[in-house]
């Protein structure tokens, strides 16, 4: 879902609501009155402000409408060319509008202060001093607070939403909370709050009897140690959870798995890192497809080579490509075949095509003879097989997937081997031949027998499916056999074309 002011329009009510909130549970950090009590300069205050209580309450509610109006008009600012980067921003940028109020509270109490003075004989630098630490721990509180819920609802739900497969840390114009900035907000919330309100709840009580206002404190304590226990796990979560998606995507990298991004979907710099690796693993893939396609036009060239010298079997490489895709597909739908991986068959048809490379290592005159092989000349033939393997096992000697190197070697070493032992080049028998073999065996066979060669005229599709259902349980498996003829229509259907 793309994202935009209309279709977020809930989002932005939503972490306004989180800024009042924030707001209103800092305004009440109770204030202790009982060292500030015994002063009469504290007393003659204290009497201004309940003289002019309605002014007062007018000029304080100020210190939640300044906040949420600067949210709203951030809201209203945003367009379809920032709406991307605006949305991203929200935590950081709602939770600073949201100290806006605290800020405006304490110049306004300058300047009530201010005014006082010249009517009534106060000193305003002791209220002043008090003022401003409240109103630090007040601004401190309302934007950890705001921000490690915005935060978490952010990373969440809401931008893995709109930002599926990540890519947003290179979005230009954000702001990136750096992991200084995140500890920073987090040390607050565990470490000096905490501090704060105990030495504040000491104080208290050793200088009066405790009161009630006091117990307040104490009870906000504990309120305020249960948060810290809440984000501080979170904390914990936020370093973790990347860092552990970072570590098993690079292990599946190391494998030489490039199918699976790393879903971290974040402005700050584990986003960045996992864009980054992201980048990485596509281009790593990229380039390791286009490696993959050279080596297979290397190997499909050298296999054509192969076959224009046997003008007996042109398209023989094509079709039992063919033969063997089909085959395969076939077989993947079968539940006693469902163990077979996607890989392993996707191996098997891309390995299909280099069956026959040994064929470059046997003279024309044996490999172009129309006629039936003398004995020497059909052992020399044979040979085909073993030096096919070791062709494909030098082409393929720096492939990093050693499965596919090693498959594409059966392939061509064994696919001349007999289920009954009679076959080449060495003479195994039922299980012992690979699988992959006994697949291309079949495909490989197929195919002379419904192609015309210039040794024989082509069979039809009665007569050759009548063949190879004959040689189940000698020259092939018995179970592939049957899965084999299966394929009958499909296999028709190619051969028709």
């Amino acid at each position: 879902m793309k994202i935009n002011r209309k279709n977020a329009w809930y989002i932005f009510c939503l972490y306004g609501l989180v800024v009042f909130v924030a707001n209103y549970i800092g305004s009440s950090i109770p204030v202790s009155t009982s060292i500030n009590r015994e002063t009469q300069n504290y007393a003659i205050w204290q009497s201004i402000l309940a003289q002019h209580h309605i002014i007062v309450s007018i000029i304080t509610s100020f210190c939640y409408i300044i906040p949420i109006s600067s949210c709203f008009l951030y809201a209203l600012t945003i367009n379809e060319q920032n709406v991307q980067k605006r949305f991203i921003n929200l935590p950081v940028a709602y939770a600073s509008l949201s100290i806006s109020g605290w800020v405006y509270y304490f110049f306004a109490e300058v300047l009530t202060l201010l005014v006082s003075k010249k009517y009534f004989d106060i000193s305003i630098k002791n209220i002043l001093i008090v003022s401003a630490t409240y109103v630090i721990l007040e601004c401190l509180f309302s934007f950890t607070l705001g921000f490690f819920i915005m935060e978490t609802l952010h990373r969440k739900i809401f931008l893995p939403r709109f930002f599926p497969n990540g890519k947003i840390a290179s979005t230009p114009g954000l702001i990136k909370p750096s992991n200084s900035f995140l500890f920073t907000v987090f040390y607050i919330s565990v470490s000096v709050f905490p501090i704060c309100f105990i030495t504040f709840a000491y104080v208290t009580t050793i200088r009066t009897n405790i009161k009630e206002s006091d117990i307040r404190i104490l009870v906000f304590l504990l309120i305020i140690f249960v948060l810290d226990i809440v984000i501080l796990i979170t904390f914990g979560h936020y370093y973790s959870s990347p860092l552990k998606k970072l570590k098993e995507g690079t292990e599946k990298v190391k494998k030489g798995d490039y199918t699976e991004h790393v879903k971290i979907v974040s402005n700050d710099s584990f986003g960045e890192l996992a864009d980054t690796f992201n980048d990485m693993i596509t281009s790593i893939d990229m380039n390791n497809k286009k490696l993959l396609a050279v080596q297979n036009s290397i190997l499909t060239g050298m296999a054509t080579m192969v076959e224009s010298r046997d003008n007996s079997t042109g398209g023989h490489i094509k079709r039992t490509s063919s033969c063997v895709r089909i085959f395969v597909d076939y077989l993947k739908t079968q539940p006693e075949y469902s163990a077979l991986s996607e890989k392993f068959c996707n191996d098997v048809i891309k390995a299909a095509p280099m069956h026959d490379l040994g064929k470059i290592a046997v003279p024309d005159a044996i490999l172009q003879k129309p006629g039936k092989f003398t004995d020497e000349e059909y052992e020399k033939m044979k040979m085909h097989s073993a030096e096919g393997a070791r062709i494909v096992g030098e082409v393929l000697k720096e492939v990093d997937d050693a499965d596919f190197k090693k498959l594409a070697i059966n392939v061509a070493h064994y696919h001349h081997e007999k289920w009954n032992g009679q076959g080449y080049p060495e003479k195994l028998a039922g299980e012992q031949i690979p699988f992959e073999a006994r697949i291309m065996a079949l495909a490989d066979v197929f195919d002379a027998l419904v192609s015309k060669r210039c040794y024989k005229e082509s069979f039809s599709f009665d007569k050759a499916f009548e063949i190879i259902s004959e040689s189940a349980g000698s020259h092939f498996d018995p179970a592939l056999t049957k899965q084999f003829i299966q394929c009958r229509d499909k296999l028709e259907a190619l051969y028709s074309l």
